[in-house]
């Protein structure tokens, strides 16, 4: 059975029961369980280890115990939002150059660990909300320039890039931000819907 990983932050986290390795929380992971196991049954394994309010230096801090030493065959990364957030709120964020560093090493620590892993980076995105606008063109610039390093994190080690910004903004065309990101950064079912669809098309590409 392969195994498939989900890491990041709280969007990634949504709610699991962290003593229960079964838990995948409400959002996207358990959206993407759900149809993979549907369509394949007993063919996947999943795991969930997403905390909230983790930036790139808090998933690099617990490596080994959160993704090395559960040798996942596959995995996803969605990270970054935080290490913008944390910087307005707390003075405590991880600027875009030394996100980029952390995220690098990650990245190739993994591989020389488990050089047969599958990686997909996910884009960090935001949209304005109640936990965005009092700073927004902060968090829209600071986000973006996080997006483009993961992007490039992605080319560096030719691994999947998931772009997810374009997707919210287009569907804040068809119905208001907080339809998709109740503050402008958590997504709503829908908007764990949208995640869960990009995720399974780039998974098919792997």
């Amino acid at each position: 059975m392969k195994k498939i990983l989900f890491q990041g932050d709280s969007i990634t986290d949504a709610g699991r029961i962290r003593d229960n390795d079964e838990s995948l929380g409400t959002g996207y992971p358990l959206f993407v369980g759900g149809q993979l196991d549907f369509e394949n049954p007993n063919e996947y394994s999943f795991l969930n280890r997403g905390i909230s309010g983790n930036r790139v230096v808090d998933v690099y801090a617990r490596i080994k115990s959160d993704i090395i030493n559960l040798a996942p065959d596959y995995m996803s990364i969605l990270i970054g939002v935080n290490d913008v957030w944390h910087d307005i709120s707390h003075q405590n964020g991880v600027d875009a150059e030394k996100y980029f560093k952390i995220y690098s090493m990650l990245i190739e620590e993994v591989k020389e660990a488990l050089p047969n892993i599958k990686i997909m980076i996910f884009e960090p995105f935001v949209l304005k909300g109640t936990a965005t606008e009092q700073e927004w063109d902060t968090f829209r610039s600071e986000t973006e320039k996080r997006a483009e390093k993961a992007r490039l994190i992605a080319e560096k080690y030719g691994l999947t890039f998931v772009t997810l910004q374009d997707k919210f903004d287009e569907a804040e065309k068809s119905a208001s931000a907080n339809f998709w990101l109740r503050d402008g950064v958590h997504p709503t079912k829908a908007g764990h819907e949208l995640i869960k669809r990009e995720w399974i098309k780039a998974f098919r590409t792997l």
